[in-house]
């Protein structure tokens, strides 16, 4: 069964650091992978991508150079290692994966075919 599960979310102040991980069952070796978030009323936004192999990346404008998105391969697993934390990174952050693609870029959060269920970070002022 093809299953997504993110753990890692929490509460944290501006500037504080979280690590987000997605532990993938089923086969996404081959697979774009992302993470996506949603804060409280508002649509789902791309924020990280990483391609089937791990080598290559992308990122939202607005968490470059904060974020860095990583994957271990062999533990079928993805990374989210966030920095700089601002109250406007608050929201459910989701993993997503494509299973029919391996490239970048790969942007559109219509594009993720399967999802895990998220998981909430909050960033207090």
């Amino acid at each position: 069964q093809v299953q997504l599960v993110e753990s890692g979310g929490g509460l944290v102040q501006t500037g504080g650091s979280l690590r987000l991980s997605c532990a993938a069952s089923g086969s996404f070796s081959d697979s774009v992978m992302a993470w996506i978030r949603q804060a409280p009323g508002k649509e789902r936004e791309f924020v990280a991508s990483i391609d089937w192999s791990g080598t290559n990346t992308e990122y939202a404008h607005s968490i470059k150079g904060r974020f860095t998105i990583s994957r271990d391969t062999a533990e079928n697993t993805m990374y989210l290692q966030m920095n700089s934390l601002e109250p406007e990174d608050t929201a459910v952050y989701y993993c997503a994966a494509d299973a029919g693609w391996r490239g970048l870029p790969h942007r559109g959060v219509w594009q993720y075919e399967y999802w895990g269920r998220g998981t909430q970070v909050t960033v207090l002022s």
